[in-house]
Formats: structure tokens, C-alpha cells, sequence
């Protein structure tokens, strides 16, 4: 990568369902669908925050992004009477809430993160709508029911250098690959 380059990683606010579960990573001792998918995005989030780190001698910059939340595909793995009792959808399967973003509104803060010159110098920083992201607040906002925030800020496990460090090592130790090595 050229300096100057800059490596957006995408997380979510899901990253407030669960930190990294270090005693059980690949969650045998009980698999919760919402922490999984917590875990990945604090995961991602910590990724851009031990990249940033490491790129910057060289002036690559990284940060995580928290697009909003978007009706995609994904959901399609979400059972319908769930996506009702989160206020997500109607018995038909329309959107209710009016808290989602279209998928061109999601990308805003993605593009904003890759282009922005406010984050010229920065990195390693979690973003959410075209902003860095506070700190977030001790109680859990964070869904799956309840109407978000407008921002939710960024957990503690999700900006922790020494877990981010801790997670590169692991990641590089299971792939063999360490790309600063």
C-alpha cells in the first residue's frame, strides 16, 4: 500500500453485543447468534484499530465504520417473528421503523472514512455517521429491540489497543500470515 492509503474496515453497532470471548472464541460452550455477530464486529473493529498501528510508520492509515443500520440480505437469516418483535418490519415483511438507512445512506460513512481530509493524520479511530464515534455510554443501548440512539458510540473492548494487539497475534498465530511481520 502507498502512504497515504487508507483501510476502512466495516463493524457495526452490533459490536455492543459482545467483546471478544477470549475463553471461548469459537463459542462451544454456547452459540448466541447476536454475540457471534457481536463478537465479529468488535473483531473488525479492533482489526482497523492494531492495522492502523502497525501501517502508520509507513502512512496507511485504518479505521472502523458503523454504516447505520440498513435492511439488507443479511437479514434474511433473522425469522420474521423476530424482525416483528424488534419493530424492524410489519406482519407483511415492510419496513416500520424509520431509523434504517438505505444502503447509499449506509456507504456514506464508509466513503467519508476512505476520503475524508478531517482524518488526515488519524486513524484507528471507530466512525459513525460521517463522525468519530464518543466513547460509549456505561448502559447498553444496543438493541436487538429498542430503537437505537442516534449514535451509540464505541464500546471500550472495541478501542482497546491491548486487545487489539492480542487479537492480531492470535489471528496471525491461526492464518500463519502476519503481514508485518
Amino acid at each position: 500500500m502507498a502512504p497515504g492509503a487508507r483501510v476502512v474496515a466495516v463493524s457495526s453497532r452490533g459490536h455492543h453485543f459482545s467483546g471478544i470471548r477470549w475463553d471461548d472464541l469459537a463459542f462451544e460452550r454456547g452459540y448466541d447468534k447476536w454475540a457471534a455477530y457481536g463478537q465479529s464486529k468488535t473483531a473488525n473493529a479492533l482489526f482497523a484499530l492494531h492495522l492502523d498501528k502497525l501501517g502508520e510508520p509507513s502512512g496507511v492509515r485504518a479505521f472502523s465504520v458503523h454504516p447505520g443500520s440498513i435492511l439488507t440480505p443479511l437479514q434474511r437469516h433473522v425469522p420474521l417473528e423476530e424482525k416483528i418483535a424488534n419493530g424492524w418490519v410489519d406482519e407483511n415483511g415492510e419496513p416500520v421503523a424509520d431509523w434504517f438507512k438505505t444502503p447509499e445512506q449506509g456507504a456514506a460513512t464508509q466513503v467519508w472514512a476512505a476520503t475524508c481530509p478531517q482524518l488526515a493524520g488519524m486513524g484507528g479511530v471507530y466512525c459513525e455517521d460521517c463522525d468519530i464515534a464518543e466513547p460509549a455510554p456505561d448502559e447498553d443501548l444496543a438493541w436487538p429491540g429498542n430503537r437505537p440512539p442516534v449514535r451509540l458510540g464505541v464500546r471500550d473492548w472495541a478501542a482497546d489497543p491491548a486487545q487489539a494487539e492480542r487479537l492480531w497475534a492470535l489471528s496471525a498465530d491461526l492464518t500463519g500470515v502476519n503481514a508485518f511481520a
